[in-house]
């Protein structure tokens, strides 16, 4: 079983205490966000094949990944885009989290890290060649830590769209989602700066903007896994949405609990309401 830790929320940055009590227990509850039944996920090392972490800050974490990596294989799946704060209020600065990949790739290998260019948000402060000139500047400071980037466009669902209408108010600034046509037009560019970077650019489940040379990605790979395992590890595909190649996994977060105020964020109904949550957070408690 692939355990991950969390495409919900951000338990590196946040809940990194809670995951290590829970990895001493030897197992975590989580709650599924569709019909609010809580199961217990084991984390056993008999029963772990291995840890995705999602983060946009794995600082905090750093002092734990040598004792995980003795219980299982794990990589990092890292998002760094560098947007203004209107659109992102609290994260860390673009620096400091290319940094923290370096470390995490140095000493846990190159595959221990995927970075994330995710989501994609055309704004008056974001229009697409900005995107393209940020793109480039990260990409660059990446060279040789990672080896894939994965890119998708934000899915606009309702609270997104009221996320991002009240971050627009707020901070002055339009907001589009673009057409098909833009979005592959600027994929394309990012490969193309991906590939002089020795870097595999991946789509995260919109399969009407991969291509053959920009396929689709599987976050949660077990391919990867194995490469640093060193041994197979067999996992079925079980995406989570339309077109995800991502393999089986249990994911242990809770949505509304991530304080990182993102506007685009699809994890997040209301800032506030995840800043309460957190502040609510019991380190000692089986479930987020």
């Amino acid at each position: 079983m692939i355990v991950s830790a969390s495409y919900r929320t951000d338990i590196p940055a946040f809940y990194g205490d809670w995951f290590m009590r829970r990895l001493a227990v030897g197992a975590c509850c989580s709650v599924n966000p569709w019909n609010q039944k809580t199961y217990e996920v084991s984390l056993r090392a008999a029963d772990v094949d291995g840890f995705v972490f999602w983060t946009r800050n794995a600082m905090p974490f750093m002092r734990h990944l040598p004792k995980i990596g003795l219980h299982a294989p794990f990589y990092v799946q890292y998002t760094v885009t560098g947007y203004p704060r209107a659109l992102e209020q609290s994260v860390i600065a673009d620096d400091q989290a290319v940094s923290n990949m370096k470390a995490i790739a140095t000493e846990f290998g190159a595959r221990a890290v995927v970075w994330r260019y995710d989501p994609v948000v055309f704004t008056d402060h974001t229009p697409p060649a900005w995107h393209l000139a940020n793109f480039t500047q990260l990409a660059a400071k990446l060279a040789g830590t990672v080896d894939e980037v994965t890119v998708s466009f934000a899915q606009i669902y309702r609270k997104t769209r009221r996320n991002l209408d009240r971050a627009a108010l707020k901070g002055e600034f339009r907001w589009e989602d673009p057409d098909a046509d833009a979005k592959r037009a600027l994929i394309q560019q990012l490969g193309a700066v991906a590939n002089t970077h020795q870097m595999r650019l991946t789509v995260c489940s919109q399969k009407a903007l991969a291509s053959t040379e920009t396929p689709l990605a599987a976050c949660i790979d077990a391919a990867r896994l194995s490469d640093i395992a060193g041994a197979p590890i067999t996992a079925k595909q079980r995406g989570n949405r339309p077109d995800c190649l991502c393999h089986a996994s249990r994911d242990i977060g809770a949505y509304d609990t991530c304080p990182h105020g993102c506007s685009y964020c699809y994890a997040v109904s209301d800032s506030d309401k995840a800043k309460r949550n957190f502040a609510a957070h019991d380190p000692e408690a089986e479930r987020l």
